[in-house]
C-alpha cells in the first residue's frame, strides 16, 4: 500500500505548481512593464544632437561647444529661459521646454534654423498673428529686424546691407557677443553715419 500515490497530496502538489506559475508570469509582466516604462509613448518633441555639416551626430555647427540662454515663450508646456549647447535648433528649444501644446500653429515657426545667445521665441496658438514675420529668423515686433538673431538672409533685406555687410554683422556679434544697442551696429567694419541713419528706424536688438 505505501506504493499507492496518496490522492490528495497529488491535489496539493498541482495546487502549490499552479501557484509558483502565477507568481512566476506575474514576475515577468512586472519586469516588462519597467522596462518599457519610458518608451511607451511617444513625446510632442524629441531632442536630437545637433548634427555637423558632413551630418556627424553630436559635432555642433559652431563647433564651440558653449552655451547659450534663449527666451521660449507662447504655446509650449514649460515657457521660460532655457540654457542650450551652441549649435542646437529651434527643435531643441522647443524640446527643453517640453514640446508643443496642441494649440501650437508649428506651421509659423522654422524648427531646423539654428537659434543664437539671447534670442526669444515666440511660438503663436493657432489663429493667433505673431508680432514678428512667421519663419524669419531675426524678425521682431514692428517688422524690425533684430541684429542679434537674424541670418544673413534677413540682414540682407536691410537697405545699403548687401551679402558681404550681413556676413560682417554675423561675424562681429560671433566674435564679440550680442548687440546691446543699435548703435552697436556702427562698430561693424563699413557701416558709417549715412548707412547707420538708414537703419535706425528697421533694426532693435
Amino acid at each position: 500500500m505505501d506504493d499507492v500515490p496518496d490522492p490528495r497530496r497529488q491535489r496539493r502538489r498541482v495546487r502549490v505548481g499552479a501557484v509558483v506559475v502565477l507568481l512566476l508570469v506575474a514576475l515577468a509582466c512586472a519586469v516588462l512593464v519597467a522596462a518599457l516604462g519610458d518608451h511607451g509613448t511617444a513625446a510632442n518633441v524629441v531632442r536630437t544632437p545637433p548634427t555637423s555639416a558632413a551630418g556627424e551626430p553630436g559635432a555642433a555647427a559652431s563647433g564651440s561647444g558653449g552655451t547659450i540662454l534663449v527666451h521660449i515663450l507662447g504655446a509650449v508646456e514649460r515657457p521660460g529661459l532655457y540654457e542650450l549647447a551652441e549649435g542646437d535648433r529651434a527643435i531643441d528649444a522647443v524640446a527643453a521646454a517640453g514640446g508643443f501644446l496642441d494649440t501650437a500653429d508649428q506651421r509659423q515657426l522654422n524648427l531646423a534654423r539654428f537659434v543664437v545667445d539671447g534670442e526669444q521665441i515666440a511660438v503663436p496658438a493657432i489663429g493667433e498673428i505673431p508680432d514678428a514675420v512667421p519663419g524669419v529668423p531675426g524678425s521682431a515686433a514692428g517688422g524690425k529686424v533684430n541684429i542679434n538673431t537674424a541670418d544673413e538672409a534677413a540682414l540682407d533685406t536691410l537697405p545699403r546691407v548687401g551679402p558681404a555687410m550681413a556676413a560682417r554683422i554675423i561675424a562681429y556679434r560671433e566674435t564679440n557677443g550680442r548687440f546691446t544697442t543699435i548703435e552697436d551696429l556702427m562698430n561693424v567694419t563699413g557701416v558709417g553715419d549715412k548707412t547707420f541713419e538708414g537703419l535706425r528706424d528697421l533694426v532693435t536688438v
